[in-house]
């Protein structure tokens, strides 16, 4: 099964899931599903994909302004930084697809959503993983278990769409999402080492 998603290595691991102590998707199967109903366009895809960027990148400034320790301030911007990439290189795609010629303020009038990636809001989030706010591991790991959630949802969502254009989009965006994931991952190194 994991080999005809694309994983070249696979690993069995002792214990199952249980034995597993990182990042995991969480909730039930059809979460965040309600976000694409699975007729969408590509560029539908792609203007779900910017408003739940958006949503991310809203949610890191918001911590950043709430937050008193100066290095947690500093990832919450970096992390903040990171969703103005990745909103972007979706624009870029949403422009690519359509070829159209749009405003990136134009676009942004079609967003949609109040959740932040992955399906879930900020709040449930916060709820679910109860971070430190004044630490730095703490506030990287939610960063990565919203990845996580995300890259678990394009995958979904792509299982579920029978357009084969729409299905690639939200391939590449899951793809996009692991290295996001990488990216956050270095980022642990830094903090940790």
């Amino acid at each position: 099964m994991m080999a005809g998603k694309g994983f070249s290595k696979i690993y069995n691991m002792s214990g199952g899931i249980k034995a597993w102590h990182n990042n995991i998707a969480i909730g039930p199967e059809d979460l965040g599903l309600a976000l694409f109903t699975g007729t969408e366009s590509p560029a539908d895809v792609l203007v779900v994909a910017y408003s739940l960027e958006d949503g991310l990148r809203d949610f890191y400034l918001s911590m950043a302004a709430k937050v008193r320790n100066p290095k947690v301030k500093d990832i919450f911007q970096k992390l903040s930084d990171i969703e103005i990439k990745h909103k972007e290189r979706v624009f870029e795609e949403y422009l690519a697809v359509t070829g159209k010629i749009e405003s990136v303020q134009d676009f942004e009038k079609n967003m949609v959503a109040a959740a932040v990636e992955g399906g879930l809001t900020t709040e449930e989030y916060i709820n679910l993983f109860q971070p430190d706010f004044e630490s730095e591991i703490d506030i990287i790991s939610l960063a990565m278990s919203i990845e996580a959630q995300a890259l678990d949802l394009y995958q979904r969502a792509a299982d579920n769409t029978a357009d084969q254009k729409s299905k690639a989009v939200l391939h590449q965006i899951a793809a996009e999402e692991a290295a996001h994931l990488s990216q956050l991952g270095r980022l642990m190194d830094d903090v940790v080492h």
